[in-house]
C-alpha cells in the first residue's frame, strides 16, 4: 500500500480485516472541500423519488441554488423542503435550461426519468457544469457513446448514480474485493438476482393531471397520450397512480426505460462486471433463456400501446469473457451470488452471507485490498466521491465508461427478448454481429423539437 500515512493505513487494516468500511471525509465534508467557502454549488432537475433523495443526501456536502422539474407540485414541494434543509430557498425553474444557463452553478444532479437522461447531460457539459446522473445512464447504446465523447471532449467529470460501489455499507465493496484476492477461487459462474415486475391490465387515457407538462415529460420520446388507473401507488414512489405511463411506472415502458433489465440491472450487473474485470470489455453472446413479455411484439416493436410492455420474468445468459457465464434473472433473491472453483457467497444491500465472509474472521483480507478496488477512491458517499473528483478534476468511482460497457448487456438482454433471439456482440466495435435488425435498436430518434442541442 504506496502513499499512506501510517494512520490511514491502520484504518485500512482494521476495516478489511473487519469486512467493512467507513467513510474517508474530513468533517462530514467531501475531501478537498473542508471550508464552508469552498463548498460547491449544485442544481438538481427532477425530483421525484430519486431526485430528492441524492439531493437530500447532499446537503452537507454542497449548496443547491436552483431545483428543475415538470411538475409544478413536485417542484414546490421540494423548493420548501429544501429551503427547510438549508435554509436558503433555491431557485425553482420549469425549464431546465435556465439551470444550465446560470454561471454560478458548478454542478447538476439529473434524476429524470431515463429517456431524458442523455439530452440533459450532454447539454450540461457543454454548459460547462460536471454531472452527476441517476443510472441506468441511457436509454440506448448510442447514447452511452455519445455521452463518452462529450465527457472526453468537455473534460467535465461525470458520475453515475450507481451507489453500489460506495454505499449500502460497502458490502458490494467486500464482494469485489473477496473475488480479486481469489476467495472463491476461478470464477465459473455469477447470478444477478433482479426481480420481475408485474403486468398492468388496459390502461385508458384520461386527463392530464394539473401542474404536471406532459408535452415535456415526454421530450424526447414519441407523442402519445396521458394513461393511468384510478388506483395509487403506496410506499416507496407513491402518491401517483400505480398504473400510468408517467411517474415511477415510466420503468415498466421500453419508450421511457429498460424494465427491471436496466433499473435493478444497472446496480448488480455493475457489480458483477467490477468484481470479474469485465468493465472495459462485454460478453461474446446475450442468449434469452427463458422470458415472458406481457403484450405481443411484431418485429421488435410491441403491437399495443395501452399496457406496459417490458419483460416481466426472465432468465439471460452473458457469455463473458474467461469462460465465466453471467446468468440475469428475475427469479429468487435479489442480490448476487458468485460460484467459484472453491466457494460462493451471497451479497445484497441487506447481507454478505457464505463460507468465504465467514473465513474473513481468521484470514482477513490482505492489506491494501480496499484500496486495490477503489483505485485510491475510497468514500462512503456517492456524492462526497463526486465531489472528490470535482476537486482533483478525475473522474469518480461511478464513470461513464464502466457504466455503459455493463449497461450494454442490460440493453442486448431486452433486445434479444424483444426480438426472440440470441445475439453474438463485438465488444471492441460495440456492435451486434451479422443481424443489421437487431443493430438498428442501438439507437433512437429524439422526437422533433427535442434533439440534443450539440
Amino acid at each position: 500500500m504506496k502513499n499512506l500515512t501510517p494512520t490511514r493505513r491502520r484504518f485500512l487494516q482494521g476495516v478489511a480485516a473487519a469486512g467493512t468500511f467507513g467513510i474517508l471525509t474530513t468533517e462530514g465534508r467531501a475531501a478537498g472541500y473542508t471550508s464552508p467557502n469552498a463548498r460547491p454549488v449544485f442544481a438538481t432537475i427532477g425530483l421525484r423519488n430519486q431526485g430528492w433523495a441524492i439531493t437530500s443526501k447532499s446537503f452537507r456536502f454542497a449548496d443547491f441554488a436552483a431545483l428543475a422539474d415538470v411538475d409544478e407540485n413536485v417542484l414546490g414541494a421540494n423548493v420548501e423542503k429544501t429551503k427547510k434543509a438549508q435554509k436558503k430557498t433555491p431557485d425553482a425553474y420549469a425549464d431546465y435550461r435556465k439551470v444550465l444557463d446560470r454561471k454560478d452553478i458548478d454542478a447538476v444532479m439529473i434524476a429524470t426519468p431515463d429517456h431524458w437522461h442523455t439530452k440533459i447531460a450532454v447539454e450540461a457539459m457543454l454548459a460547462g457544469k460536471d454531472v452527476y446522473c441517476e443510472k441506468p445512464l441511457t436509454l440506448t447504446i448510442a447514447e452511452g457513446k455519445l455521452i463518452e465523447k462529450v465527457v472526453k471532449q468537455t473534460g467535465r467529470v461525470f458520475q453515475v448514480g450507481t451507489m453500489q460501489r460506495t454505499e449500502s455499507g460497502q458490502r458490494f465493496l467486500q464482494a469485489v474485493a473477496l473475488v480479486k484476492a481469489g476467495r472463491i477461487g476461478t470464477v465459473k459462474r455469477v447470478t444477478c438476482g433482479i426481480n420481475g415486475m408485474n403486468p398492468s391490465e388496459q390502461i385508458p387515457v384520461v386527463d392530464v393531471p394539473d401542474g404536471l407538462d406532459w408535452d415535456t415529460w415526454l421530450g424526447p420520446a414519441p407523442k402519445v397520450p396521458y394513461r393511468a388507473l384510478p388506483e395509487i401507488r403506496k410506499g416507496y414512489g407513491g402518491g401517483v397512480p400505480l398504473y400510468s405511463n408517467c411517474h415511477y411506472a415510466f420503468r415498466n415502458w421500453h419508450e421511457y426505460s429498460g424494465g427491471k433489465l436496466t433499473d435493478w440491472g444497472a446496480h448488480h450487473v455493475d457489480i458483477a462486471c467490477w468484481a470479474l474485470g469485465a468493465s472495459e470489455t462485454g460478453p461474446s453472446a446475450i442468449t434469452p433463456l427463458e422470458f415472458t413479455l406481457p403484450v405481443e411484439y411484431k418485429d421488435g416493436h410491441p403491437v399495443v400501446d395501452d399496457r406496459y410492455n417490458a419483460a416481466t420474468k426472465f432468465r439471460i445468459r452473458a457469455d463473458m469473457p474467461n469462460d465465466v457465464e453471467m446468468i440475469i434473472t428475475s427469479e429468487g433473491d435479489n442480490g448476487i451470488l458468485f460460484e467459484g472453483t472453491k466457494g460462493r457467497f451471497f451479497v445484497n444491500r441487506g447481507r454478505i452471507s457464505g463460507r468465504p465472509v465467514e473465513d474473513l474472521k481468521k484470514n482477513p483480507l490482505p492489506e491494501g485490498a480496499v484500496e486495490d478496488v477503489y483505485g485510491g477512491k475510497v468514500s462512503a458517499n456517492h456524492t462526497a466521491n463526486f465531489i472528490e473528483g470535482m476537486n482533483a478534476r478525475t473522474q469518480p468511482i461511478s464513470d461513464v465508461w464502466t457504466h455503459n460497457r455493463m449497461l450494454e448487456i442490460c440493453h442486448l438482454s431486452n433486445i434479444a427478448m424483444r426480438l426472440n433471439r440470441p445475439l453474438k456482440w463485438d465488444p471492441e466495435k460495440r456492435e451486434i454481429i451479422g443481424d443489421a435488425q437487431a443493430n438498428s435498436f442501438l439507437s433512437r430518434e429524439n422526437r422533433k423539437g427535442f434533439e440534443i442541442d450539440m
